[in-house]
C-alpha cells in the first residue's frame, strides 16, 4: 500500500563513526579593504551568486540531522492506518492530522525527512510516511517526530529506527556498564523448586543479556556508514550530525515481578532507573557522542493513574513506581539539561477507555448468556449488537471503530494517541537542542 525501498542488512561494520560536519565547506573572504568597501564587495558578490542561474552562496552548509529511535513494541508502532481518521474526529488533533496527509486525507511522503528501519522483519528504508511501524499497516511515533522535528529544525533528517516486540532493559537491551544479569535469592529459590537446571539456565541469561543493545549499536553504525544509500541527496561534504536518541520501552520490564520482586513498593524499579542511566552512558560512549541528547519516552499506558477506572484501581502503584523509577535518569545531575522525561500517559485518550470499559462488559454479558444458553455465533453477534445499540450512541460506536486498533497494552493501537506522542517527542527533542519551536 505504501512503498518503501527495501534494502538488505549489510555485513557487520565496526568502524570508527566519523562526520565532516567539522570539514565542512565555509566559503571565507579574507580582504585588507574598509568596511564600507567590504560590504559592496559582498553585495556584488550575492547578487551575481543569485542572478547567475540561481546558484546561492553557501556560507556555512548544515551537516545531516540524525536522531536514533530504539525500544520495542511501542517504539515500533501498533496503530493501524485507518485510525488516522480518528485524529481528525477531534479539534485538538486535527492540526496533527493537517501535517501528515494530503488535502485528499493520504499520507503524505515526507520530502526531507528519510528512515531506516531494523526489526524483527528485517530492514525497511525510504523517506518518511505512514507504514514504518509493525507493519506496512501501522505507525508508530517515528512519523510525527520526523514531521514535526523537521518543521522545527527546516533542515533535512535522517531517523535511524531499531524497535523489538517483548524486550527488557534488564536483559535484551541490558549495556556494558550495567554490568552482568544477576538472578535474585528468590529466583534462585523458584528455579531450584521447579527441579530446572540453574547452570543451563544463567547460560541462557548470559548469551541473551545485552544482545539487542549490541544489535542497536550494530545498526546505527552501519547506517551512519551508508547514509548515501539511504538519503540519496546527501552530501558527504557536509557531513552529519549525530542530533539525538528517543528511547520507547517499558513494558517488558514492568510486568516482570521475578526482576523487580518489590516492584509493588516505592523504589521497587531502581533498578531499571540504574539501568537506563547506565545504558545513556554507554550508548554516548560507543557513539562517541558524549552529550547526545536523549529523550526518555516514559510508559502511560492506561493514562494518568488518578483517573483510572475502577478495574484499573489495583495496578495503580505498580504503574506509578515504574513510571517514576523510568523518568528518574531525567533528574540525575549528570543528565541535567541533556536527558528529558516525556510523559505518554498524558496523550492517553480517556473517552476511549471509558467506551472500552462498557464494550467488554457487553463482550461478558455475551459470554454469559452463550454459557446459560448455548447461543450459536449467530444469536451472540445479533445480542452484541442489541446491547451495544442500547449502550453506545452512534458517534461513539464510530470513535470505537475508528479509533481503536489494538490493545491497551499498545495504546490502543489508536493513531491520536500515537501521533501525539511522536509530536511530544519531537518538541522535547527541540527543548534539548535549544530550537525555536
Amino acid at each position: 500500500m505504501y512503498t518503501r525501498n527495501q534494502k538488505p542488512l549489510a555485513g557487520q561494520d565496526t568502524g570508527v563513526l566519523s562526520s565532516a560536519s567539522s570539514t565542512r565547506p565555509f566559503h571565507h573572504f579574507r580582504t585588507t579593504r574598509p568596511g564600507w568597501e567590504q560590504c559592496l564587495l559582498w553585495t556584488l558578490l550575492i547578487g551575481f551568486a543569485v542572478g547567475a542561474g540561481g546558484y546561492s552562496l553557501n556560507v556555512e552548509a548544515k551537516p545531516l540531522k540524525v536522531f536514533v529511535l530504539v525500544g520495542q513494541s511501542n517504539m515500533q508502532g501498533h496503530a493501524h492506518v485507518r485510525t488516522l481518521e480518528h485524529v481528525g474526529m477531534d479539534p485538538e488533533t486535527a492540526p496533527i492530522l493537517h501535517d501528515l496527509t494530503d488535502s485528499n486525507g493520504k499520507p503524505r511522503v515526507s520530502e526531507n525527512v528519510w528512515i531506516t528501519y531494523l526489526s524483527s522483519q528485517g530492514v525497511v528504508s525510504g523517506q518518511l510516511t505512514a507504514g514504518f511501524g509493525a507493519s506496512e499497516e501501522k505507525i508508530g511515533p517515528e512519523w510525527s517526530f520526523g514531521v514535526f522535528m523537521q518543521k522545527m529544525l527546516d533542515e533535512p533528517i535522517l531517523l535511524i529506527k531499531a524497535a523489538w516486540g517483548g524486550k527488557s532493559l534488564n536483559t535484551d537491551f541490558r549495556s556494558p556498564s550495567s554490568g552482568p544479569y544477576v538472578f535474585n535469592s528468590g529466583q534462585l529459590e523458584n528455579f531450584t523448586k521447579q527441579g530446572k537446571d540453574l547452570d543451563a539456565i544463567k547460560r541462557e541469561k548470559a548469551e541473551a543479556t545485552g544482545h539487542y543493545y549490541r544489535e542497536t549499536l550494530t545498526f546505527v553504525k552501519k547506517s551512519l556508514n551508508q547514509i548515501q544509500e539511504i538519503c540519496p541527496d546527501y552530501k558527504p561534504d557536509e557531513g552529519y550530525e549525530l542530533a539525538g536518541m528517543v528511547w520507547f520501552q517499558g513494558w517488558n520490564d514492568m510486568v516482570d515481578r521475578g526482576a523487580y520482586p518489590e516492584r509493588d513498593k516505592p523504589g521497587g524499579y531502581d533498578a531499571y532507573s540504574d539501568a537506563l542511566a547506565h545504558f545513556i552512558l554507554d550508548v554516548r560512549k560507543d557513539l562517541e557522542a558524549p552529550k547526545l541528547p536523549f529523550v526518555i519516552g516514559v510508559l502511560g499506558v492506561g493514562g494518568p493513574v488518578d483517573l483510572y477506572l475502577p478495574g484499573q484501581q489495583r495496578y495503580k502503584g505498580i504503574h506509578q513506581n515504574y513510571r517514576d523509577a523510568m523518568a528518574a535518569p531525567a533528574s540525575m545531575p549528570e543528565f541535567r539539561g541533556n536527558v528529558a522525561a516525556v510523559l505518554t500517559e498524558l496523550y492517553w485518550d480517556q473517552e476511549l477507555t471509558r467506551l472500552r470499559a462498557r464494550q467488554n462488559e457487553i463482550n461478558q454479558q455475551v459470554r454469559e448468556a452463550q454459557s446459560e444458553k448455548s447461543l450459536s455465533r449467530e444469536e451472540q453477534e445479533k445480542l452484541r449488537e442489541q446491547l451495544s445499540k442500547e449502550a453506545f450512541t452512534a458517534e461513539e460506536l464510530l470513535a470505537l471503530e475508528k479509533g481503536v486498533s489494538n490493545g491497551e497494552y499498545h495504546y490502543l493501537g489508536s493513531a491520536k494517541i500515537l501521533t501525539q506522542i511522536g509530536k511530544a517527542f519531537a518538541e522535547s527533542m527541540a527543548s534539548l537542542l535549544h530550537v525555536d519551536k
